[in-house]
């Protein structure tokens, strides 16, 4: 998309947010290095660039960074990243062209109540019933519903008398934005080693035992000049009220990696601060579902992707057209299909 923008003559950062910072996944341990050393064997077979840096390496890249002995990291020079605002205005913006041809429809406040089956024996589904609206099919009905899509379905399920399983369920998480912060200095997009498989942090206080809260250092800088840090997972259920000892753990473990923050307190920060909350559609074995719903001719997922769904859409939408219209795909579905049986 990037690329076609410029071919257009129009600025991807401009429109999408869109600028190349590379990225940096950071070690502080041996058992974290090994892993690195190997996590970037495998970037660079499967075609990407990919270095492994070693600690005075590391420290040349990031001076704020604290960096030890132990410290290394993956570096993919060409990684790049977006603004999540201005992608979806450009995306809804190309979308709303087809609204005059009777191709493209918005629908508001209108929850989706059931599906409404054919007639047929082709086991499909003949519409969508929502609060105020049906809207009938012709070809497919995709369910592309993000964290909510396996209470969805299950309801949807349910008014059949039938159970239907989609392990898809929300986990929180807390990003805070400093506006107009130059106390530090970012050269790429960085987090920590940890970050990659979410691992609980242990500690940290919880009446709910089933929450999991888990905290990794990101840093970044976005198209409008904000420090990006972060970022908590948690799961609390489809809550998105702000938690403000999530914010204070977020700090403490960024300033675990930059020094010069130690010395600042978030009240210090209060009115250049803002905090993002939002909730990713988690799936127990990392790998968002995407494919045909057994048993239903015509409905398809695609949800699932964590905290990568907007990256991934435009990829996942070419995968579902594809299975749609019966092509061959570029992209192996399997690991994607929708009853792999992950609990």
């Amino acid at each position: 998309m990037a690329d076609n923008l410029q071919e257009q003559g129009l600025d991807p950062m401009v429109e999408l947010g869109w600028k190349k910072t590379g990225s940096l996944l950071v070690g502080r341990t041996r058992a974290e290095s090994d892993m690195l050393k190997v996590r970037a064997k495998q970037l660079s077979e499967a075609g990407l660039i990919a270095e492994y840096l070693s600690s005075s390496d590391l420290s040349k890249r990031e001076p704020d960074l604290l960096v030890d002995k132990d410290t290394s990291a993956a570096f993919l020079p060409d990684d790049c990243q977006l603004d999540a605002h201005r992608t979806v205005a450009y995306i809804e913006k190309g979308n709303r062209n087809f609204a005059s041809k009777g191709r493209y429809a918005e629908f508001y406040d209108d929850p989706v109540k059931c599906f409404i089956r054919s007639e047929d024996s082709n086991g499909g589904v003949e519409a969508v019933q929502t609060s105020k609206t049906t809207l009938y099919s012709k070809k497919a009905i995709i369910v592309a519903a993000g964290c909510w899509t396996g209470s969805l379905m299950k309801d949807l399920f349910r008014n059949w008398g039938m159970e239907f399983h989609v392990p898809v369920r929300p986990r929180k998480g807390h990003l805070l934005a400093l506006q107009n912060f130059n106390s530090l200095q970012l050269n790429h997009g960085l987090m920590e080693a940890g970050y990659v498989d979410h691992p609980s942090i242990s500690g940290l206080e919880s009446s709910d035992h089933g929450r999991d809260l888990s905290v990794s250092m990101t840093a970044t800088i976005d198209a409008a000049g904000n420090l990006l840090i972060g970022s908590s997972r948690e799961f609390v259920g489809f809550n998105t009220d702000l938690d403000e000892s999530v914010i204070s753990h977020i700090w403490k473990r960024v300033g675990e990696y930059f020094p010069k923050l130690r010395s600042l307190s978030l009240s210090d920060l209060s009115e250049s601060r803002k905090v993002r909350i939002g909730l990713r559609p988690y799936m127990p074995d990392g790998k968002p579902v995407i494919g045909p719903v057994p048993g239903l001719s015509n409905v398809y997922l695609a949800a699932g992707h964590e905290g990568g769904g907007l990256s991934m859409a435009l990829g996942t939408a070419e995968m579902v057209v594809d299975v749609v219209l019966g092509r061959p795909g570029n992209v192996d579905s399997a690991p994607f299909v929708v009853d792999r049986g992950v609990e």
